[in-house]
């Protein structure tokens, strides 16, 4: 118990008497959610793009260039580690072409295209899980195949695949502990510094871990409550 307690006393000397709270959240918080939210928002933007050109008819040469082009896109994505395309992107590829956006920008746009690969396969079953009546009915009605596609199939395929989406975002919030690798000041970094201040780690890991355990749950009751409205409008249709 005195070792709890001398552990207990020295992560409380950091993290409030030395203000280390502050920066807790006004930055180590603030950047985990804007690299998980803005990450997110350009993963579900990329994969429905992907998903609408898996499931375009191929009947034409361009659909199936596009498609064997972003089959390598998703296979590069889903079968590397984030933190090696966060790496390359950040030490090698964009310093190649000159390309300066900064540590917190390369992180969002790194994980909205890793996210992206992820999104375009979920999309895609979403879309294929759409009675393809919709589509018929769509250009019965004179709507063009990407107009029918944006504003009838793809609304229900985001519907059909939310609980899906929220596992996708649960996942890009712990995955955000990397961006310390090209000097981001997430969740992570400012509970190792904290740490590193008075050499011990266990309280500080284990305040994090509550932090990430705390999000987690606010994503999986955000997601319930939006399933729940949704089953009450379609009961109302």
């Amino acid at each position: 118990m005195a070792d709890i307690a001398i552990r207990w006393s020295k992560f409380w000397r950091s993290f409030w008497i030395n203000e280390g709270y502050i920066r807790v959240f006004s930055e180590g918080l603030k950047n985990t959610l804007i690299i998980a939210v803005v990450g997110l928002i350009i993963g579900i933007v990329i994969g429905t793009l992907i998903a609408a050109v898996k499931v375009m008819p191929k009947y034409k040469i361009l659909p199936r260039i596009l498609d064997k082009i972003l089959a390598l896109y998703v296979g590069f994505f889903r079968g590397t580690p984030i933190v090696v395309q966060l790496l390359l992107a950040y030490f090698v590829i964009f310093p190649m072409v000159g390309i300066n956006i900064g540590s917190i920008n390369t992180c969002v746009l790194v994980f909205g295209l890793n996210s992206g690969a992820y999104i375009s396969e979920m999309m895609r079953a979403g879309i294929q899980s759409v009675d393809p009546g919709q589509m018929e009915a769509g250009r019965a009605l004179g709507m063009s195949y990407s107009v029918t596609m944006m504003k009838i199939i793809v609304p229900q395929a985001v519907k059909n695949i939310l609980p899906t989406l929220g596992n996708e975002f649960i996942a890009l919030i712990k995955e955000t502990s990397v961006a310390s690798f090209v000097a981001v000041v997430d969740l992570y970094k400012v509970f190792t510094e904290i740490g590193t201040s008075n050499y011990e780690y266990l309280i500080p890991y284990l305040f994090m871990a509550i932090i990430y355990i705390v999000l987690v749950m606010l994503i999986t009751l955000g997601i319930k409550i939006m399933e729940r409205r949704l089953q009450k409008s379609d009961r109302r249709n």
